[in-house]
């Protein structure tokens, strides 16, 4: 059903652009690569709104790394284990934890400003973490930060080439190897950009749901457009909801960061009343997907849309200061974080699954690569650890670049065909009403809580979308609603499959976590379908 180009084109007739290495999508992922890369490559960077416009820049808690001397990496790794919930990589996280301290220092000699306290690091601490290992700047603008710093340092590269607004319809193969990818340009015009790697850092697929803190630009372009092109793809089922997102008449679904809760802030339901004692012995710093899933559950029980986030009993210099932009933007809305209970509900947040790497960002197609959220490295398990993500991308975007530095030279001119279809001639219309139909329909049948029936209706009416895989579509909104649409699919099917509960996937007909059957991932391939891949016990 799912077509191995979004449209028809004949690859030997477009114009044709060489580079060395190809970084689609900006963030910290896109950004760190490509600054990485070019100390000895020329870089094209190609992103479809502007290098400002990613996840990263939303990032409020912050960055997890061994700072403190009283942290160790095993304890950084125990913990990022557990919230994993028996699917990590153990191999992956080790690599993670090590090296991130090291990433972390890489930022700080790009530019990146982060909080100090008394001459060092000012580390915070954030649910599930054992120790105080997270890295802020601006208080509770991290992200900002780590964009400004690298955005400012990739632009003045001479070697880095940037193309906003931009937008890659596909990948381009010769048999089993990457050798480019198709573009459109801002006017309308196509062409080919071939490289001897092309990196994947194009985020993850936030905007398959109705409610979440994602940016409109996470549609799931890389994840979509790798599976298109034979990639497998992983753990798509793993979709982590934020706890704590603002829900207030008029405002958008915002972020209220993990670390308000590191700080000391309680849940409380709306008769007033804390209630993470019933779910989790870790109160508030349970993983988030406890936590999600125990809001949800006072929700339904007290007929409420929200529940409170209070951190009225601390200091409202603390709070000032530790969170200047939460702060300011509650106050927008007339919400006092000092005085007033904050009204919050869980959102769709980030995706553990994606295209799937080994530990030098490499993905099943030769000279292809992902990293950040599209990527499934195998750290994030079953449950993404709170500000792992950032730590993840500068770690794996270093060792893609030192993977790519021993690829072999592109010998000849590939032999790229495009694969004929017949589509409709008249392009899909409606798109804006066929996205939210999307998004309402994973909310009600592939959300926090999910069952067989739900999950099979579901993937009957999203089967009714996809005309717009037979259609003429020449538009970004159109790319975009395809490559959701393939996610949603992905994420569907791969909920459907596993008969358990685990992490942030939980089956209300399956509520036990069956280590003896499904530990395992759950991969899936354009033309080999579903498959299983086990996980050995270390």
């Amino acid at each position: 059903m799912i077509p191995r180009y979004l449209v028809d084109e004949q690859l030997e007739e477009l114009p044709v652009l060489h580079k060395d290495v190809i970084v689609i999508g900006a963030g910290i992922a896109g950004l760190f690569t490509a600054i990485k890369a070019s100390e000895r490559y020329d870089v094209l960077m190609i992103t479809k709104k502007s290098l400002l416009d990613s996840n990263t820049r939303y990032a409020q808690g912050g960055i997890a790394a061994v700072i403190s001397e009283d942290d160790k990496p095993e304890y950084h790794l125990q913990d990022t284990l557990f919230a994993g919930a028996g699917l990590c990589s153990e191999e992956a996280v080790d690599v993670l934890v090590h090296e991130g301290t090291k990433g972390v220092q890489d930022l700080v000699g790009m530019g990146t400003k982060f909080d100090v306290e008394n001459g060092e690091f000012a580390l915070t601490k954030e649910g599930a973490h054992s120790q105080r290992r997270i890295l802020h700047a601006n208080g509770d603008a991290t992200g900002y930060e780590i964009v400004r710093a690298l955005s400012e340092k990739a632009v003045a590269n001479p070697r880095i080439e940037v193309w906003d607004d931009h937008f890659v319809i596909d990948l381009v193969t010769d048999g089993n190897v990457c050798v480019g990818a198709l573009v459109q340009k801002p006017d309308g015009q196509r062409l080919i950009v071939r490289g001897k790697a092309t990196v994947l850092c194009s985020g993850g697929t936030g905007q398959l749901y109705r409610y979440t803190t994602n940016p409109e630009v996470a549609t799931g372009d890389g994840i979509a457009m790798a599976y298109r092109a034979g990639a497998e793809v992983r753990d798509m089922e793993f979709v982590q909801f934020h706890p704590t997102s603002l829900c207030y008449p008029g405002a958008p679904r915002f972020l209220i960061s993990e670390a308000v809760r590191g700080e000391g802030a309680y849940l409380r339901n709306i008769r007033g009343e804390r209630f993470m004692a019933k779910y989790h012995e870790q109160l508030e710093l349970a993983p988030r997907d406890v936590v999600a899933r125990a809001i949800v559950s006072e929700m339904e029980e007290t007929k409420s849309t929200f529940v409170f986030l209070d951190v009225t009993h601390e200091s409202a210099e603390m709070v000032k200061h530790r969170f200047p932009n939460i702060y300011q933007y509650c106050l927008t809305y007339g919400l006092d974080l000092t005085t007033d209970w904050i009204p919050v509900a869980p959102a769709a947040h980030y995706m553990m699954g994606g295209v799937s790497t080994d530990l030098n960002g490499e993905t099943s197609i030769s000279r292809l690569f992902a990293c950040g959220e599209c990527s499934s490295t195998g750290v994030h398990g079953a449950n993404r650890l709170a500000s792992n993500s950032l730590s993840e991308a500068i770690v794996f975007g270093r060792r893609i670049v030192e993977r790519i530095h021993l690829l072999a030279p592109m010998e000849e001119e590939p032999r790229v065909r495009m694969e004929s279809l017949s589509r409709t001639e008249a392009p899909i219309q409606a798109v804006v009403e066929k996205r939210l139909k999307l998004q309402k329909l994973m909310v009600r049948y592939a959300g926090l809580k999910r069952n067989a029936n739900g999950l099979r209706k579901g993937l009957e009416e999203l089967g009714r979308l996809s005309s717009i895989f037979r259609s003429v579509i020449t538009k970004r909104e159109e790319y975009e609603f395809a490559n959701l649409l393939t996610c949603a699919l992905l994420t569907t099917e791969a909920a459907l499959t596993r008969e358990e509960s685990r992490g942030a996937h939980s089956r209300e007909d399956f509520p036990d976590r069956d280590d003896e059957i499904w530990r395992k991932h759950v991969v899936l391939h354009r033309e080999h379908g579903l498959t299983e891949e086990r996980i050995e016990y270390v």
